[in-house]
């Protein structure tokens, strides 16, 4: 089971980029923004566990 934490690095139209805190040389990870808390913003923090997205 994946527990992490991601950085959003970009908002673009229906996706957001994301980045994770501990792999920052990974590549960018493109996500559904429906799949996201509505408030995100660029530059947040979120959690990912259990298939689920929490700003932190």
């Amino acid at each position: 089971m994946l527990v992490c934490d991601y950085i959003v690095e970009q908002i673009d139209g229906d996706y957001a980029h994301l980045r994770r805190t501990d792999l920052p040389d990974e590549e960018l990870k493109l996500v559904a923004r429906a799949l996201l808390p509505a408030e995100i913003v660029e530059g947040c923090t979120l959690h990912y566990e259990l298939m689920q997205y929490t700003i932190l």
